[in-house]
C-alpha cells in the first residue's frame, strides 16, 4: 500500500486521513470534506498575514535605528553658507543698526603664560565706521604698556609696544594683515565685519557642518580670503540661535629640509593659532553683540613657544558716531 505524507502543517490543522481500503484497487489519497478545505485556506492566509507584518515591523525597527544612531549633522536639513549668515544677522539686529558707526569701550586683561609669565589689567578701546577698524589696549607696564591695531581703509599697522618692538601679537597680525584688511578681527563688533555684506566684500563661505565645540553645537563655516593664503580660517556659530562664537586661524609652514646649514640642529615645524572668542551676548541699543572679546594666541617656533590670552569685558557702547578717519591711522611708533 503506497502512502502519501504532508509534512509541516500549521499548528491546529488536522492531518491528512489516510484511506483504509481492503480492496488494493482502490485508491489511496487524502480525503477533505469542504469544511477542511475552508479551515486551511484561512489558517494559511492568516499566516501570510502574520508573516508580511513581521517582516514590515523589521524593517521600522531597522530604520529607527540607523536613524537613531547616526549623527545630529546628518538628521538635521544641511544649510548652505548663505543661509546660516543671513541667520546670523538676523541675530544681530536690523541691517541699518548694523552698519553705524561706533565706540566700543571697556576693560582689558592680558595673561603671559610663557616665559617670562605675567599679566596686567587695564583699559581697551573698539572702534569701526564702514572698513575702518581700530583696537586699542593700554596697560600700566614698562614692558607691555600698549597694543595697537589700526586699518584705515588702505593700509594696516601694529604699532610698537616699545621703541623699536612690536609684540608678538602685533607681529602675528603684520605677517597676516588680511585679518584686519578683511575684517575679520573682532568680529559682528565692528562694522568692518565681511558677513555683514558678503557678496559686496567678496566673502567666500564653505560650510563644514555641525560640531561640539565646549560642550556647544555649532555650525562651522570656511572663510576662503581673498587673493588665497596659507593662514587657515574657520568660522563658528551657536547652532540654536546663530551668533558667532569663535573665529580660529591656523598656519603651519613646515621644517626646512635638505639645508647643511641645519645638518646639527634638529628642526621642526613652526605653528601659528589664534582664536577670537565672543561670549556674553547683549543687547545695546538695537544690537545684540558680546561683551567679552577673548584673543588666545599661541605661537610654536624654532626659538621656542608663545602662549597669551587678552580678555576685554565691554561696558560701554555708543553708536552713529562721526569717528575722525586719522584715528584709524596708527603709526608705528
Amino acid at each position: 500500500m503506497s502512502r502519501c505524507f504532508f509534512f509541516d502543517l500549521p499548528c491546529g490543522v488536522r492531518s491528512p486521513r489516510v484511506s483504509k481500503s481492503r480492496n488494493p484497487s482502490l485508491t489511496v489519497g487524502l480525503l477533505y470534506t469542504d469544511g477542511d478545505r475552508s479551515e486551511v485556506n484561512h489558517r494559511l492566509t492568516m499566516i501570510q498575514r502574520r508573516k508580511y507584518m513581521r517582516q514590515k515591523w523589521s524593517m521600522a525597527l531597522a530604520l529607527l535605528g540607523v536613524a537613531l544612531g547616526a549623527p545630529p549633522s546628518s538628521l538635521a536639513e544641511k544649510l548652505k553658507a548663505e543661509e546660516i549668515v543671513a541667520r546670523h544677522l538676523e541675530s544681530i539686529g536690523p541691517a541699518k543698526a548694523r552698519s553705524s558707526a561706533r565706540i566700543i569701550s571697556g576693560t582689558a586683561q592680558v595673561i603671559f603664560r610663557t616665559a617670562p609669565p605675567g599679566q596686567a589689567i587695564g583699559k581697551a578701546v573698539l572702534a569701526s565706521d564702514g572698513l575702518k577698524y581700530l583696537l586699542g589696549m593700554s596697560f600700566p607696564s614698562p614692558i607691555y604698556p600698549r597694543e595697537q591695531l589700526g586699518f584705515n581703509g588702505n593700509s594696516f599697522v601694529a604699532a610698537f609696544v616699545t621703541p623699536g618692538v612690536r609684540s608678538v601679537l602685533g607681529n602675528f597680525l603684520m605677517t597676516h594683515d588680511l585679518i584686519f584688511k578683511q575684517g575679520l578681527m573682532g568680529g559682528a563688533l565692528s562694522t568692518a565685519w565681511p558677513l555683514l555684506d558678503p557678496a559686496t566684500r567678496s566673502a567666500q563661505l564653505e560650510y563644514l557642518g555641525t560640531r561640539k565645540v565646549d560642550d556647544l553645537m555649532v555650525h562651522e563655516l570656511r572663510y576662503l580670503s581673498r587673493g588665497g593664503s596659507d593662514l587657515k580660517i574657520k568660522l563658528r556659530f551657536e547652532q540654536e540661535t546663530f551668533r558667532h562664537l569663535q573665529t580660529e586661524y591656523e598656519r603651519v609652514i613646515p621644517a626646512p629640509t635638505g639645508t647643511r646649514e641645519y645638518g646639527n640642529v634638529q628642526q621642526r615645524e613652526t605653528r601659528y593659532h589664534m582664536i577670537e572668542e565672543f561670549s556674553l551676548f547683549k543687547k545695546e541699543g538695537e544690537l545684540v553683540l558680546p561683551h567679552i572679546y577673548k584673543i588666545k594666541l599661541s605661537v610654536d617656533t624654532q626659538n621656542g613657544t608663545f602662549l597669551a590670552e587678552w580678555v576685554i569685558k565691554l561696558t560701554q557702547f555708543e553708536f552713529n558716531q562721526k569717528i575722525d578717519p586719522s584715528a584709524f591711522s596708527v603709526g608705528a611708533n
